[in-house]
């Protein structure tokens, strides 16, 4: 099986990747049309008082994928010296590099700001059981700074049943769960917000709308403008083409509730590949790689292929 961790990423040390200081968005330059692989996986020297949750905060990740990447590894206390793998290169999700582009399936956002050759990436919080992120196209409608919450019924209910009895309105400051910015989506009910708690993101623990780390929906919120275009998919399994070869992506697929799938995977990766026309003609796959990307679902971009004849758009696909 090939290395899921480059050697010069493995080598990174912790007080190199400090030395930037802390990260606020993750930044990236677009790759050159035919390309779709972003960013370079990393690794970190944990220190004793060092958690999952502490580091996926400062490098901009979220929860599930920092345990998906680092099978094994206690999340609470990796322990002094421990390497942990920072799952920052990614496959951009299919379809147009434009607006907004959310994937439920990796709890992650990508924006392409119109105008400028980079995309930027940021870790997500979405609809837990039973509150599940809507799949759709919409647009950002409204931008709120210090935002108010109201409660919705269902919401008050719910909360009252465990003997949390909540306000009819919670005024905007640090214990207003939309914390300090709110876009509104031109879905009733569901906005991409901020939030009073950093334990969730990249996580399933809301009641449906999109959650993102404080410093990043206020980058967001200067980036953004209303109108701007917000495709929700859910894409457990991405191919990406990098450098003449074929990388695959895999996560964990979810239901439409936002709950853990158990759909034939197998059918489903050769479903993800056949809607990728512009792959080549004929590609050698190593599908025992393929196996051992789909069983592992880290979220990391693994070389599967090769195309064995040039890129053309409308010879059909052939699986070898």
């Amino acid at each position: 099986m090939l290395s899921r961790i480059p050697a010069f990423a493995r080598c990174l040390s912790f007080a190199a990747l400090c030395a930037a200081g802390p990260a606020s968005a993750l930044e990236f330059p677009l790759p050159p049309p035919g390309e779709d692989i972003i960013g370079q996986v990393q690794t970190v020297t944990a220190k004793y008082e060092d958690t999952f949750a502490d580091l996926a905060t400062r490098y901009d990740l979220g929860y599930l994928e920092m345990i998906a990447a680092n099978p094994g590894v206690d999340a609470w206390l990796p322990g002094a010296g421990t390497q942990v793998v920072l799952p920052t290169r990614f496959i951009l999700p299919p379809g147009p590099r434009e607006g907004i582009v959310i994937n439920l399936a990796e709890y992650r956002l990508y924006y392409y700001p119109k105008g400028r050759n980079v995309v930027y990436t940021f870790p997500l919080g979405i609809g837990r059981e039973g509150w599940g992120s809507p799949i759709s196209t919409t647009k950002v409608t409204a931008k709120t700074p210090n935002p108010t919450w109201t409660p919705p019924a269902s919401v008050k209910a719910e909360h009252a049943a465990d003997g949390d009895i909540l306000p009819n309105v919670v005024p905007a400051g640090p214990d207003n769960p939309l914390g300090p910015f709110k876009f509104g989506l031109g879905l009733p009910g569901y906005l991409i917000h901020g939030s009073n708690k950093k334990f969730g993101i990249g996580m399933r623990t809301s009641h449906g709308c999109f959650r993102m780390y404080n410093n990043n929906v206020l980058e967001m919120a200067d980036m953004v403008p209303v109108g701007t275009t917000v495709r929700i998919m859910s894409e457990p399994y991405k191919f990406g083409v990098s450098g003449g070869k074929v990388f695959l992506e895999a996560h964990t697929p979810l239901d439409e509730s936002g709950n853990p799938s158990v759909v034939d995977k197998h059918t489903a990766v050769i479903n993800a590949l056949l809607k990728r026309e512009d792959l080549a003609n004929s590609l050698r796959i190593n599908w025992d790689e393929v196996r051992d990307v789909v069983a592992a679902e880290d979220g990391m971009p693994v070389e599967i292929a090769v195309p064995t004849a040039p890129v053309v758009n409308e010879a059909p696909l052939t699986l070898q």
